[in-house]
């Protein structure tokens, strides 16, 4: 089996783009998908209609529950920026996707953790707002109960494979469209990967264990610059176009 991991597009269909394209010149053909697809001031609804023909596996993520479940008042900002361009069959597609599944018997699929769609799983933030690896315990007791050797999650944004003391592994691709954020939960915390390369994982199951390949994919991303400029979000702006964001 060899497939590819992607997660956390947040609407930048030029990244999307440019990662699909790289999956198809590495002779892949399975492509599993872990949320929060189209949330950000870019390109929701082109985003979406890149992936709906597809067919690729995609579970839920948490952006995703917000723009179908919130109204547009009780949105966040990067709802609210991409809610009008979606019309009723974009929202639906996003509404049926489940928020975890078992693939091909042997990979369980999630957003953040197995149990909740907006909390890191490999990663902790400390009461200053440090963002660093989880403790081994904490990420292996949010995997008790899971068969599978492999377990996919996003959410973070960040590459991370984790092998668990059992020999299972836990991989989180990257994100494919937004290399660094600002958030405000547990406490107010930066994430950013230093590129602003679309990333995406590369799976393979050897007759020993699983591999992986960590693929960051260079493509221009001064258009989704000019659109986040023109939407006033400037951290975004700053992550896009140098996979850094500025102090606030």
């Amino acid at each position: 089996m060899r497939f590819a991991a992607i997660a956390d597009i947040h609407g930048n269909s030029d990244a999307l783009e440019a990662v699909l394209a790289d999956i198809v010149a590495q002779r892949i053909t399975d492509i599993v998908n872990l949320g929060d697809v189209a949330s950000g001031p870019l390109q929701a609804r082109r985003t979406i209609e890149l992936l709906m023909p597809r067919g690729i596996v995609t579970v839920r993520g948490n952006h995703d529950r917000y723009l179908t479940e919130l109204t547009p008042e009780a949105m966040g900002s990067w709802e609210r920026d991409v809610h009008a361009e979606l019309d009723t069959a974009h929202l639906d597609w996003l509404r049926a996707l489940p928020p975890t599944q078992v693939w091909r018997d042997d990979v369980f699929l999630c957003h953040a953790t197995p149990d909740d769609d907006n909390r890191y799983w490999l990663e902790a933030v400390h009461p200053d707002g440090t963002v660093a690896m989880a403790s081994l315990a904490a990420i292996e007791a949010r995997a008790a109960g899971i068969a599978q050797p492999l377990m996919l999650c996003g959410h973070s944004h960040l590459p991370r494979a984790v092998r668990l003391s059992d020999g299972r592994l836990i991989v989180n691709p990257g994100s494919v469209g937004c290399p660094g954020y600002r958030d405000v939960a547990p406490v107010p915390h930066v994430v950013q990967t230093g590129t602003p390369d679309a990333c995406y994982a590369i799976i393979e199951r050897s007759e020993a264990s699983w591999q992986v390949t960590f693929r960051h994919v260079p493509y221009d991303s001064a258009r989704m610059v000019a659109l986040a400029r023109a939407r006033g979000r400037q951290a975004w702006v700053d992550a896009l176009a140098t996979g850094w964001v500025a102090p606030a």
